[in-house]
């Protein structure tokens, strides 16, 4: 059996570690995207989160690991055993971790209906791809751009949709299809579409560490598990423990966390203020804000949940000419986003006075 490198013993990479975290509370947001060179911890990360995250309940069974709490996101397969039987055992099993090839075929990877026995039999017959084995786990895509660009897309619109159907002559299969999608890449290697690119909702570039004490805690560390891969890996049990808890109770805190009209406003002034293209840029930086809120507790977004949301999902997505470096000015981040929230009191208020005036108005007019 092979042993997990434990996620709280990676030494720096905040932001790419913050990045896996928020997608694991809410693997809605949209995935990640690592960028970097070579040895800079991107795979042993993404192995990492998954063995961090603690076992799944799912209907006992199932080869799709439906969530028996969730009986609207069952499999076809699922609905139509709760119809016979009118309830359905539960099991635990690990959280998945599905590393998929780069020469993986679209087959491969949404799974495949027997049409020749639906034909002559009449009988549905599925065979389950990377998709389904990935389901309420973490799919992990090594050398993301040098994937076929319809694969990409397949991964990116299951992982967005949370749903994967696959149709052939008429006959269709559906099943969930909600995990973490995280993708590495190093950009010497040739970079991503811009279509594509855009998909991913976070982008994060790593590099390796620069500074002496973080080099050597590194090799000490490494060292330390691979030569005692158990006492290691013991040594961090409590931290990965608090860490998984964390990240559950942020799940079940997820759709209690609220934000304002305010908050809106100052997420869409930000995203102009970067002459970002599309709206998906605002709809990524909310869903983060609300689980960047959740992971500390909180049932309500601020600022900060804003600007930290703000640093993972614009990056890639800002216009830049040819050479210019994708990583995202704090100090210019700061102001536009200061700018940003200026802009929304003065809108809000706006708003709330052309309403007030209106029912002022409707209320003349009743009188009169």
């Amino acid at each position: 059996m092979r042993l997990t490198y434990p996620f709280s013993a990676i030494v720096g990479q905040e932001r790419m570690k913050r990045a896996l975290i928020l997608n694991a509370i809410n693997p809605q947001i949209g995935g990640v995207l690592i960028r970097g060179e070579r040895g800079t911890a991107k795979s042993t990360a993404a192995r990492a989160l998954a063995a961090l995250l603690p076992a799944i309940e799912v209907v006992q069974g199932c080869r799709f690991s439906c969530d028996p709490n969730r009986p609207d996101l069952y499999c076809d397969e699922c609905r139509e055993r709760l119809e016979q039987l009118g309830q359905l055992p539960h099991e635990y099993r690990v959280t998945p971790f599905v590393d998929l090839p780069v020469s993986a075929t679209e087959d491969r990877v949404v799974g495949t209906l027997d049409i020749e026995k639906a034909i002559q039999r009449g009988e549905r017959q599925f065979e389950p791809g990377i998709l389904a084995a990935a389901n309420r786990g973490v799919l992990y895509v090594d050398e993301v751009n040098l994937l076929d660009d319809h694969v990409v897309d397949l991964l990116l619109d299951s992982a967005a949709m949370g749903v994967n159907v696959v149709e052939r002559e008429g006959i269709s299969f559906q099943h969930p299809a909600r995990f973490v999608l995280v993708g590495s890449m190093n950009p010497e290697e040739g970079d991503l579409r811009p279509q594509l690119l855009d998909r991913f909702a976070h982008a994060v570039d790593v590099v390796g560490l620069t500074n002496a004490a973080d080099r050597v805690e590194i090799l000490r560390r490494r060292i330390y598990f691979e030569q005692d891969p158990d006492g290691f890996i013991a040594a961090y049990t409590e931290s990965e423990e608090d860490m998984a808890e964390r990240i559950i109770a942020a799940r079940d805190r997820y759709d209690l966390v609220k934000y304002t009209e305010k908050d809106m406003y100052t997420i869409a002034a930000l995203t102009s203020s970067f002459k970002v293209d599309g709206h998906r840029a605002d709809i990524v930086i909310l869903r983060t804000a609300r689980a960047q809120a959740a992971y500390e507790g909180r049932l309500q977004i601020n600022d900060r949940d804003i600007l930290l949301a703000a640093e993972l999902a614009l990056p890639h997505r800002m216009k830049k000419q040819p050479f210019q470096d994708s990583v995202m000015n704090p100090d210019q981040l700061q102001a536009n986003m200061r700018q940003a929230r200026a802009e929304a009191e003065q809108a809000v208020t706006e708003e709330r006075e052309a309403m007030e005036a209106q029912g002022a108005a409707a209320s003349d007019e009743k009188k009169a």
